[in-house]
């Protein structure tokens, strides 16, 4: 057993034996968590774990506990019960879903990029976040200045340059165009190995999290259901949850004389 220190200095039990085939390509795992604030019940028996370089989309109504998850994570808040545990140290990269700067901060884009650990790159693949986060004619500029869009490429891009382990998204499209948001989350998508890490993603854009999602966890104070998007969107509690938001997509139901080819591994 070894210790890892959250962002916050707050203890975070590791778990690393590799002769543990269960935990072997495990990143993080929450076993049982709760959260409350006196009698007001924020979290109840979370049990979720993540995978080394896995995406898992994280959705739920206003008020379903999903920033307070998040925040348990980033080691901000403490879990009233239960323990998350890391099978490997943590490096956590965030993008928050408001940013605001007090209008009397000088804070200049290469002035927040100058934070990130420089050592965690090379200068090739610190330029390569720039080129195609489109940011290097933004480096001078005052972040008080910069569009929404524009924030959000800085704010990914100050997360990246950490090389996390562990990156957390949360509502990183909120507020910005359709094409914005198309050429953000394809940017996501496709990063290069050398950045590859888990993700957990918070979002209400369903549309997105369906098509785009492989895992996805509908949080309701509770876990009400998880899995692949086309078992999602057929049961009961997502219906009840988000039905009257989302069209159900079409989930093809094979007949018995049909043969399948066997999956590939």
């Amino acid at each position: 057993m070894s210790l890892s220190i959250s962002p916050s200095g707050q203890s975070i039990t590791s778990a690393i034996d590799d002769s543990d085939r269960n935990t072997a390509h495990q990143l993080l795992s929450l076993s049982n968590i709760s959260y409350h604030i006196g009698q007001q019940r924020l979290l109840s028996h979370i049990d979720i774990d993540i995978a080394v370089n896995e995406t898992v989309s994280l959705i739920g109504p206003n008020g379903a506990g999903k920033s307070t998850l998040v925040k348990l994570i980033l080691g901000l808040i403490a879990p009233t019960q239960g323990s998350l545990t890391a099978h490997q140290p943590l490096q956590l990269g965030y993008v928050p879903q408001r940013f605001t700067i007090p209008p009397i901060l000088p804070l200049r884009v290469c002035d927040l990029l100058a934070q990130a650990d420089k050592k965690r790159l090379t200068h090739v693949q610190r330029q390569f976040i720039f080129d195609n986060l489109s940011l290097t004619h933004l480096l001078s500029r005052q972040m008080l200045h910069l569009s929404g869009g524009e924030t959000q490429r800085v704010l990914l891009a100050r997360a990246l340059l950490s090389k996390p382990n562990l990156l957390i998204l949360d509502e990183p499209m909120q507020g910005l165009d359709p094409d914005t948001e198309l050429w953000l989350y394809q940017f996501i998508d496709e990063l290069p190995d050398f950045l590859r890490c888990a993700m957990l993603v918070v979002s209400h854009d369903l549309h997105w999290v369906m098509k785009g999602s492989r895992r996805v966890i509908c949080l309701n104070k509770h876990i009400c259901c998880e899995g692949q998007p086309s078992e999602l969107a057929i049961s009961t509690e997502f219906q009840k949850l988000f039905g009257h938001h989302y069209e159900q997509p079409y989930v093809h139901q094979p007949h018995a004389c049909e043969h399948h080819a066997p999956s590939e591994l």
